[in-house]
C-alpha cells in the first residue's frame, strides 16, 4: 500500500509539470497569431502564479477538510479543464480567463504533497518526486514541438497535454481509497502543527532569508523556462521549432539532475546541494550570454542551467523541518510556496517589460542578478540555523 501510494504521488507530480513548460514552447507563435506584444506571455504566467499563490495559502485548510488525495485529483482537473480552454481559445482575453483555473489547480496540491513528502520520505524521495515534476515539464515542449513541426499547429499541442491530464485525473480518483488509509495514519502528527499567519512566520528567525532564497529561485526557473525560445528566436537568430526543443533541454537537465541527486542527497546534505546547484546555475548562465557565433554554448547552458536548478527547491523544501520545527512547517512551507509562486507571477513579466523596451539580450544579466540573490540569501541562512542551532545547545 505504501509503495502504491508513492507510485500515485509520483503520477501526481508529472502532471504539475506538464503544464508548466508549455506557454515558453508556443510564445513565439501564439503572440503573432493574437497580434499582442511579446512582453504579454508574462500577463499571463502573471495570472497563473496569481492563482497558484492563493490556492497554496488555502492548502493548510483545505487539505485538513478534503483530504490531499481528493485536492490532488480534483486539482489535476481543473488544469485538464484549463489546458483544453487554451487550446479553443480565440482571443487574449480568453487565455487570460483561463489561466485562472489554470493557476488555482496547481496551489494547493503543490503545497500539500511537498509538505507530506518533507515530513514523511527522505531526501532521496523528495529529489526523485520533483525528478517527476520535470518528466512532465520536459515532455510537453517536444509534444509542442512535434504539432508545430506537423502543421497541427499550438491548439494541437495543448490539446494533447490535456489529454494527458485527463488520464492522469481518472487514476487519481481511481486511487482515492488508497490516501485514506496512509492520511488516518499519520494523523495525529499534522494535528500537532501549529497554525501560523505570515506575521507569526516572519518573526521566526530565518523565515525572512528562506522567503526571498525561494522568490530568487523562481524567478531564475521561470524566467529561464518561459523566455528561453524568444530568446533563442530573437536574439540568437534560432529557428522556432529548433528554439522550442532548445528550450526543453533546460527542463531535461532539472530531470535528469534530481534524479541524480536521489543517489547523493542523504550523504551531502540539504545545505550543500543548495550551495552546489546555485554555483552551477552561474556556471550555465555564464555559457547562455557568452558573447560567441555559435549556438552550442547557449543549447549546453541551458542544460547546466537545469542541472544546478535541479537540488535547490526540493533540498529547500525538505530542510524545512529541520530549519523551523516539524510543528511548523505545513504553514511555513504553504508561504514559502506563496513566496515561490510571487516570484513567478512578477518577475516573467518583468522581463518581459525589459525584453520589449531595452534589449531580450539582457536575458543572461537579469538571470544573474537573482541568482547571486539567491546565494547571498540561503548562505545567510544557513549561519542563521547553525547560530540558532549552538544557542539551543548550550541551553541544554
Amino acid at each position: 500500500m505504501y509503495s502504491l501510494l508513492l507510485a500515485i504521488i509520483y503520477l501526481a507530480f508529472i502532471s504539475l509539470g506538464l503544464p508548466d513548460s508549455l506557454l515558453g514552447s508556443a510564445w513565439p507563435v501564439m503572440y503573432r497569431q493574437f497580434g499582442v506584444p511579446l512582453s504579454y506571455a508574462g500577463i499571463i504566467t502573471m495570472i497563473i502564479a496569481g492563482g497558484t499563490i492563493i490556492s497554496s495559502l488555502m492548502s493548510d485548510r483545505l487539505t485538513k477538510r478534503f483530504g490531499a488525495g481528493l485536492i490532488t485529483a480534483v486539482s489535476v482537473l481543473m488544469t485538464a479543464a484549463a489546458l483544453f480552454g487554451f487550446s479553443i481559445s480565440g482571443s487574449i482575453i480568453m487565455l487570460c480567463l483561463w489561466a485562472v483555473p489554470y493557476g488555482l489547480g496547481a496551489g494547493a496540491v503543490d503545497a500539500a504533497l511537498n509538505n507530506y513528502v518533507a515530513l514523511y520520505y527522505t531526501s532521496k524521495h523528495m529529489n526523485w518526486l520533483h525528478c517527476f515534476w520535470g518528466v512532465g515539464a520536459a515532455i510537453s515542449p517536444y509534444i509542442m514541438s512535434y504539432c508545430l513541426m506537423s502543421g497541427a499547429g499550438w491548439a494541437a499541442g495543448y490539446r494533447s497535454v490535456a489529454g494527458i491530464q485527463i488520464v492522469l485525473t481518472a487514476i487519481l480518483f481511481i486511487s482515492l481509497p488508497l490516501w485514506k488509509k496512509p492520511s488516518a495514519d499519520k494523523g495525529h502528527t499534522n494535528s500537532g502543527a501549529v497554525s501560523l499567519n505570515l506575521f507569526q512566520a516572519l518573526k521566526i528567525p530565518g523565515v525572512k532569508l528562506v522567503l526571498v532564497t525561494f522568490f530568487s529561485y523562481c524567478a531564475v526557473e521561470t524566467t529561464t523556462g518561459l523566455w528561453a525560445s524568444s530568446y533563442l528566436v530573437q536574439y540568437r537568430g534560432v529557428n522556432t521549432e529548433t528554439a522550442a526543443r532548445f528550450a526543453s533541454l533546460f527542463f531535461l537537465g532539472i530531470t535528469f539532475g534530481r534524479f541524480l541527486c536521489g543517489f547523493i542527497s542523504e550523504r551531502i546534505g540539504d545545505k550543500w546541494l543548495i550551495r552546489y546547484g546555485i554555483i552551477v546555475i552561474m556556471a550555465g548562465i555564464l555559457l547562455v550570454g557568452l558573447p560567441v557565433g555559435t549556438d552550442v554554448l547557449s543549447l549546453f547552458g541551458l542544460i547546466v542551467i537545469g542541472l544546478g536548478c535541479a537540488p535547490v527547491y526540493p533540498a529547500v523544501i525538505h530542510s524545512t523541518p529541520s530549519n523551523f520545527g516539524r510543528e511548523n512547517s505545513q504553514a511555513i512551507i504553504g508561504i514559502q510556496m506563496a513566496s515561490a509562486y510571487t516570484g513567478s507571477t512578477f518577475m516573467p513579466p518583468l522581463f518581459g517589460l525589459i525584453a520589449d523596451n531595452v534589449s531580450i539580450g539582457a536575458y543572461p544579466i537579469f538571470l544573474m542578478i537573482f541568482a547571486a540573490l539567491m546565494l547571498l540569501m540561503s548562505e545567510r541562512l544557513n549561519i542563521t540555523v547553525s547560530k540558532k542551532s549552538i544557542a539551543q545547545s548550550d541551553k541544554i
